[in-house]
């Protein structure tokens, strides 16, 4: 007999689905008889946790460009998903999350793991999240879930009861009521009128100090951007899902903006009289022009995303490199003039603040140093990801990004946790090319920990072994601190922020991994070399400072009392925080009153 789960199984490979994320249970059990029925049609991938399926499902489409889907039994299974399924919702992503259900003649009747699934999910899967209710009816809700998500970058769900996986699979008849759908989906080309191209270039024609900023949506068209950046003379800034966009070895591209951004960046929005935004929605407007400051243009496939974080001139909807190569032609050569030269001699003078913050002493490891050895070594074709926290500011600011790398990290949603998961997922995806992820140890003892067995379970398979994650050892939850001591001038909670002393590096040789320890700063570039020379993953431990602060490009006036007033609050660690922040120029870079 062909069951329900068999017809989903295949339907998923007709679908060019061949590899699945999740964990078993009772309430998927028929989907998982049907995937070890189909003699590997679909690679399962056990974590050790749904909400880990659901992040390496999100990854899987960042770094494959197809649609990552993960499943989860009933109950608690599919409530682990969500936090996953939202990172992906929040940087649109193409995900499918198959769930399973309790029986149908059960539900209504506060059965043991009945959850209102479609309730639950209509949020994260808003855009379309079915329950089955027949044989029948399943072949649409398979193929209209895949062909949403595929075409709207979004995700979406398909709920199963058990016993419907377990019955016998039946087409739909051709009868009034019923609906018989197809597989295949490919993404239209998208690209604005001419008259909105023409306009655009008019726009930016006439300025004199333009600035670009590119996110996810520039990926892939790094052509493109150059191209028009230079006929421009523009300098380009990153958001940070846009960290692969372009190369950080091009003199004009200023790295990262907001938060952990850099500060050229920051003085080229500050100081721009034209704005060119593509394939981005960064959120935080005070690191954009002000409001007035610069006439503004925008590429976006998404409509909703234009004009949301500054008041655009010109929406240009359409995908980034075709839409630029329209462009192009439009645009008038600028001469390389003082507005590129000055971006240019930032960004030389930026390279030399971060080295020689990066070789300030700490106590023990300078955090900073560990992404900045890193940088050099890396191989050409690396994937690099990296968990939120400060870890991510030394992502952010020291790695630098050469042609050919992959990066990307939970950027929407900025959740602790997804480090790991993405870089499973990677391996996945491009087995054959070196993985690094970077992380705080808050997230590897939420919950990343335990991926390690994944990895454990799995390396053996991969083209090339060589997975390493990087753990900043600093016994704090170190973005937290530095954000109530600058944000809300109090002082470090110990409570809430210290957190215990683990090995990392032990509980990976526990598990049969490499383990790697580093205390001593001289010592770094040598683990790297290490690390990345290995035959099997490596969790590379560095005990680092959690006293070195991840100042902002922009320190306010405010954020400097709310400092000094944490300090004069008592902050348990006062004299080396002081101190770690003098040694990062804290004094140097202070504005005068506004």
């Amino acid at each position: 007999m062909r069951t329900v789960g068999d017809f989903v199984v295949e339907r998923l490979s007709q679908w060019q689905v061949d590899t699945i994320f999740g964990y078993p249970g009772d309430g998927i059990n028929g989907v998982f008889g049907a995937l070890n029925r189909s003699d590997g049609l679909i690679e399962f991938i056990q974590t050790r946790h749904e909400e880990m399926a659901a992040f390496m499902a999100s990854a899987y489409a960042k770094f494959s460009g197809r649609i990552g889907v993960c499943i989860a039994t009933s109950g608690p299974g599919a409530s682990h998903l969500v936090t996953g399924l939202y990172d992906a919702l929040l940087d649109h992503q193409p995900v499918l999350a198959i769930v399973g259900q309790q029986a149908r003649n059960a539900l209504g009747g506060h059965y043991q793991q009945e959850l209102d699934l479609v309730s639950m999910l209509k949020d994260v899967a808003g855009a379309y999240v079915q329950q089955a209710s027949s044989p029948s009816q399943v072949r649409h809700l398979i193929d209209r879930a895949v062909r949403i998500a595929l075409a709207r970058r979004t995700v979406t769900a398909v709920i199963l009861p058990n016993d419907l996986q377990e019955e016998s699979y039946e087409d739909p008849p051709r009868l009034h009521g019923t609906v018989h759908s197809g597989v295949g989906f490919a993404a239209p080309g998208m690209v604005p009128h001419d008259d909105d191209l023409a306009r655009a270039a008019d726009v930016l024609n006439a300025g004199e100090k333009v600035a670009i900023l590119v996110g996810a949506g520039a990926l892939g068209a790094a052509e493109e951007v150059i191209a028009v950046a230079d006929r421009l003379s523009a300098g380009c800034a990153k958001a940070l899902l846009g960290k692969a966009a372009l190369p950080d070895d091009l003199p004009w591209v200023t790295g990262s903006i907001g938060l952990l951004g850099t500060r050229p960046s920051y003085d080229m929005m500050t100081n721009c009289d034209t704005f060119l935004m593509i394939g981005s929605g960064f959120p935080y407007s005070e690191f954009l022009p002000a409001e007035g400051q610069a006439r503004g243009v925008q590429i976006d496939i998404d409509p909703a995303m234009l004009s949301l974080r500054y008041p655009m001139e010109v929406n240009l909807c359409g995908y980034a490199a075709e839409t630029l190569r329209l462009l192009l032609p439009k645009l008038k050569q600028k001469p390389h003039g003082e507005w590129r030269a000055t971006i240019e001699n930032n960004m030389r003078e930026w390279w030399d603040v971060l080295a020689d913050r990066a070789h300030q002493p700490a106590s023990p490891v300078n955090p900073q140093r560990v992404t900045w050895e890193l940088s050099p070594r890396l191989p050409d074709n690396a994937i690099v990801t990296s968990d939120s926290g400060s870890c991510a500011n030394w992502y952010a600011r020291d790695l630098k990004m050469r042609t050919g790398m992959m990066a990307s990290l939970s950027g929407g949603l900025a959740s602790m946790g997804a480090a790991v998961p993405y870089a499973i997922a990677a391996k996945f995806v491009h087995s054959a090319r070196p993985v690094i992820a970077l992380v705080g140890d808050g997230a590897m003892q939420m919950n990343n920990m335990a991926e390690l067995i994944t990895v454990a379970k799995y390396w053996r398979s991969w083209q090339d072994p060589r997975w390493i994650v990087c753990v900043f050892n600093n016994e704090d939850l170190n973005q937290v601190t530095w954000e109530q001591r600058v944000l809300e001038g109090d002082p470090k909670f110990e409570s809430s922020q210290k957190i215990p002393n683990v090995s990392y590096h032990g509980f990976a040789e526990l598990i049969g991994l490499r383990g790697i320890f580093v205390d001593d700063p001289e010592r770094m570039g040598m683990a790297w070399d290490e690390a990345l020379a290995s035959n099997m993953p490596v969790v590379l431990e560095v005990k680092t400072d959690p006293e070195v602060p991840p100042l902002p490009p922009h320190i306010t006036m405010q954020q400097a009392r709310n400092f000094s007033l944490a300090l004069l609050k008592g902050d348990p660690n006062e004299r080396r925080t002081f101190s770690g922040a003098v040694r990062q120029a804290l004094a140097s870079v202070l504005p005068s009153e506004k």
